[in-house]
């Protein structure tokens, strides 16, 4: 017999499984590509979160400092937050040390297109008002 009478091997084994796992890998791509498309909805709501997000990183940021520098006394966590989870944020404390100089009740609001705390009122007493 000879040589040239055998089958030609059409391809290994090793390419077949390389093709394979190129194949997987641009499906994954395009899987991913097309999930992060998104509706103009899903734009504005992601938008909104972020916006509520911001809204209350800052005022627990600048809030706290600003009643500490004013009374000395250190906040940590609101006793309520209201707001209208677009534009502002108001976080109200009771006081703890009021017999010991501290105050009774702190309020707080940030405005997000004014940039910072817009209105501290400490025991019925307007510190700040922009």
């Amino acid at each position: 017999m000879s040589d040239e009478n055998l089958p030609e091997e059409k391809m290994s084994e090793s390419a077949k499984l390389m093709i394979a796992v190129i194949g997987a890998i641009v499906i994954g791509f395009v899987m991913v590509g097309l999930n992060k498309q998104q509706t103009d909805e899903q734009k504005e709501s992601a938008a909104m979160v972020r916006n509520v997000f911001n809204l209350q990183t800052m005022a627990n940021e600048q809030c706290p400092q600003a009643i500490k520098e004013h009374t000395g006394e250190q906040v940590y966590f609101p006793s309520s937050t209201d707001g209208d989870k677009e534009t502002y944020i108001t976080m109200k404390w009771e006081g703890e040390n009021a017999k010991k100089g501290g105050f009774k009740k702190a309020t707080c609001t940030i405005h997000s297109l004014k940039g910072g705390i817009s209105e501290l009122i400490i025991d019925d007493k307007v510190l700040i008002k922009r």
